[in-house]
């Protein structure tokens, strides 16, 4: 996306200033960020990304307070933390936390989503790493792995076992420890990019913002899709009645835009084996879309893909989907594609992961029963 999509705000505005940079001209879609507080993890990136219009009659101060005034729940701190990692633009260029802010400065700056809790433990827990060097290594994921701690779940998460692999220090202080870029939740399995230092953290946190990684999923949903392939779009927000839940909104204020794009890869009656590319991350994106034109995941119980969508009711087919459910038992996606841009090299980076066990038998097990 290019700079100059960048939303203008005053400082007298800054106050209840949440994001800053709206999605494509025209289409009225900016929307602020919402922190993901839910008990899964969410497939948002974990930045926040600001810009601030310096008053023509701004008095003279240090642009850590500057910053840590203007900006709602924000602590010196944690704003000098983000300076010290390079995350703090003043007309383009970095600055010390020293920097004097003068009238008309454009600040911009990427500020990491506030960790809770006091220490990461180190956990010596196997990950499956697909491509590792000096600045990022690729993970893929397996379903029942929590990526990052909170509510309830404060240890066996990814990021335990990233802070035992790359030798992190369990202090919550530790600048290293924001190596997350993204996150998929707990019972999706697949490709996961993780940095290695905060500038290629910084420089693929960028890539998300600006849709610019690639990432395709491989979905089994409920029902006989009978188009080819087609586009879903739409405002994803919490549903009101559950935390846990998100919804499609028609009202763009009620949360943020969201574009996936799927394509049929197989059809076996009473579900449809997809391809889905996002072309925004969301949270709960393909399930809270697919739920909502009448698709949802098989054996995602959140979005009601957990019980008999399709076909009969008798003994022997209930007994078919309950043997598929306990093949599968978790909804049925996963991340196979992953593609970005190397944060140093330039050079254009592209992984696959084939399907887990699981996803795999679940749809043999359809193949197998429509050819019987």
């Amino acid at each position: 996306m290019a700079e100059d999509l960048l939303c203008n705000v005053d400082s007298k505005d800054l106050a209840t200033m949440q994001s800053c940079r709206p999605e494509p001209a025209g289409d009225n879609r900016g929307q602020s960020p919402l922190k993901e507080d839910g008990a899964e993890a969410c497939e948002d990136a974990l930045f926040e990304h600001f810009r601030l219009n310096v008053d023509k009659g701004q008095e003279p101060v240090r642009i850590d307070k500057y910053i840590a005034d203007h900006q709602e729940d924000t602590s010196r701190n944690r704003v000098q933390q983000a300076i010290r990692l390079g995350y703090v633009l003043v007309n383009g260029k970095p600055v010390k936390a020293n920097y004097i802010v003068r009238p008309c400065d454009v600040v911009k700056f990427v500020m990491p989503y506030e960790r809770r809790g006091t220490e990461i433990l180190p956990e010596n827990i196997p990950i499956d790493i697909v491509y590792e060097d000096d600045d990022v290594l690729v993970v893929n994921k397996p379903a029942g792995m929590v990526v990052h701690p909170g509510h309830g779940n404060y240890n066996g998460t990814l990021v335990n076992a990233l802070a035992y692999y790359l030798h992190l220090s369990p202090d919550v202080e530790d600048e290293r420890m924001g190596v997350l870029v993204h996150r998929i939740d707990k019972d999706t399995s697949g490709l996961l990019v993780v940095a290695k230092n905060p500038a290629a953290q910084l420089n693929l946190a960028d890539q998300f913002f600006v849709h610019s990684i690639d990432r395709i999923y491989t979905a089994v949903v409920w029902g006989n899709i009978t188009e080819d392939e087609g586009t879903i779009e739409g405002t994803i927000g919490r549903d009101p009645n559950d935390r846990l839940r998100f919804r499609v909104y028609e009202d763009p204020e009620k949360g943020k835009w969201a574009v996936t794009h799927w394509r049929v890869l197989e059809r076996f009656g009473f579900i449809t084996v997809v391809e889905c590319r996002l072309e925004t991350g969301r949270t709960h994106q393909i399930r809270v879309h697919m739920s909502s034109i009448g698709h949802p995941l098989f054996n995602d119980d959140r979005y009601g893909g957990s019980e008999i969508r399709q076909g009969t009711i008798y003994a022997k087919y209930k007994q078919f989907i309950q043997n598929c459910f306990a093949l599968c038992p978790r909804q049925a996606l996963h991340a196979r594609t992953l593609g970005f841009t190397h944060p140093v090299t330039k050079e254009r980076l592209h992984f696959e992961a084939a399907l887990p066990e699981d996803m795999s038998a679940l749809i043999e097990k359809w193949r197998n029963y429509v050819n019987s």
